[in-house]
């Protein structure tokens, strides 16, 4: 076999194969062989019918066929492995000479990783927010937690901003109340915004047994964006009681013996979270510099496919489970569709370009990934999918996505060792030691995770 490449632009190439039909036998074997299975000729045992007979009854032509559609994908392989290229996606394959007892010949034209050159990113500098934790922030934290400790007590009187009321609910559309849009004994709080548009006004001033009738639009359900007409009745309203900020609270919300344990607590979680999104912070930003760095030609096509991924996750996963249409999330989002798909297209190129550049730098830096580093972050992405370690491994494996997560990692690392070269300073001036965290690098690389299907051949 010969083969030749020619450049067609920086992300797509054109092989040319010349393939001695001598190199076909085995295919032309199997051919017969697959072909022998299928038919039945009489005076011949299943299986045992003559190359020759098979060729005067149903023609070399459809054997060559078969043998070819057998062998291209093993020649054009080595014809890539060859060139020492690296497809993206399936490749577009001509056969433009086949000659019974001669050659075949053929072009494939597939998309290739582009060639980066890395330039010196030492020099990158980056600001970032300020790590600082106010008394304000402390007592906010501490409120929640007395919030999540508050107890309610029915009362005999209207219902009042912040109460709690017990309700049942009726939405009709079109004088016809919905399969879906009934439910009894929902608990509300007054003023919390969680339910529908307009119930807060409706339910506040009425006593247990009370009824109003108000209209709003549904957010979910079979009649997610219709106006609705919705009868609310309420039967119970109780007072929400906050328990007294004193070392008792402590005691009942933590293991702490004291508030002012409670709030060293508070405090330095919070700087330890708000540290963590410096991080975060000091890695995106970096990220930015480096990819303004590296000129990264995009394949079109890759493109395509990963705008089109993106909107089909959002349209039929996210907005589906939350009963929205993506005009509506665009309406309550205040984007045009040219804003959206402008938004897309972006990110789209921005996650593929990531990919690119720190997939060159794993190559360069000779960056390997052990099994520790595997096991972890497979846990933390077991986490965040909601399922247990054991699962998500399973789904992995069966998936065949085990080289996606190693890459996930290896670009991780990649963008932790040019985030250690470069130069962080906070709002004040300070220098940030970031301590070389790999884990928010990380969270930082998933994102190109998606189009890494794409990229394999």
């Amino acid at each position: 076999m010969k083969s030749a490449v020619e450049t067609l632009n920086p992300t797509r190439v054109r092989l040319t194969v010349e393939v001695p039909f001598e190199e076909l036998k085995d295919s032309l074997d199997a051919a017969y062989k697959k072909i022998n299975q299928q038919v039945t000729v009489k005076g011949f045992r299943k299986g045992k019918v003559p190359a020759r007979v098979i060729d005067q009854r149903f023609g070399r032509g459809a054997v060559l066929e078969e043998a070819v559609n057998d062998a291209l994908p093993r020649f054009y392989t080595d014809a890539v492995n060859e060139a020492e290229l690296s497809p993206l996606g399936q490749p577009e394959v001509d056969i433009t000479d086949l000659k019974d007892g001669e050659t075949l010949n053929f072009t494939a034209e597939v998309d290739v990783r582009p060639a980066l050159e890395i330039p010196d990113y030492s020099g990158i500098e980056v600001e970032v927010d300020a790590v600082e934790v106010t008394d304000e922030d402390v007592a906010e934290s501490v409120e929640q937690l007395r919030e999540r400790f508050a107890s309610t007590t029915p009362v005999e009187r209207a219902a009042e901003d912040g109460d709690v009321v017990t309700l049942d609910l009726r939405a009709k559309v079109d004088g016809e109340v919905l399969e879906d849009g009934v439910a009894d004994g929902v608990s509300y709080t007054i003023g919390s915004g969680e339910l529908l548009d307009g119930i807060d006004e409706a339910v506040t001033g009425l006593q247990a047994g009370g009824e109003a009738t108000f209209t709003s639009e549904l957010k979910g359900g079979s009649a997610a964006g219709k106006e609705a007409e919705v009868t609310v009745t309420v039967s119970q309203v109780a007072k929400r009681e906050l328990p007294e900020l004193d070392d008792e609270f402590a005691q009942l919300a933590s293991e702490f013996d004291t508030l002012e344990e409670l709030r060293a607590d508070s405090r330095d979680r919070l700087t330890e979270r708000k540290r963590y999104d410096q991080a975060t912070q000091a890695q995106e930003r970096v990220l930015e510099k480096l990819l303004e760095l590296v000129e990264v030609p995009v394949p079109e096509k890759l493109l395509d496919d990963e705008i089109n991924t993106r909107k089909h996750n959002l349209e039929h996963h996210q907005l589906g489970q939350m009963g929205l249409t993506l005009d509506k999330y665009l309406e309550i989002q205040g984007k045009s569709a040219e804003e959206f798909d402008d938004e897309t297209r972006q990110a789209a190129v921005k996650g593929i370009k990531t990919q690119f550049v720190l997939d060159e730098l794993v190559k360069q830096e000779k960056l390997n990934v052990n099994q520790e580093e595997l096991t972890e972050h497979l846990m933390r992405r077991a986490s965040s999918s909601g399922m247990s370690p054991d699962q998500f491994a399973q789904a992995v494996v069966e998936q065949g996505q085990v080289p996606l997560l190693v890459g996930e990692v290896a670009r991780g690392k990649a963008l932790a060792s040019v985030v250690e070269k470069a130069t962080v300073k906070d709002t004040n001036g300070e220098t940030v030691d970031l301590d070389d965290d790999e884990d928010s690098a990380e969270a930082e690389v998933v994102e190109a995770a998606e189009a890494e299907e794409k990229t394999e051949s």
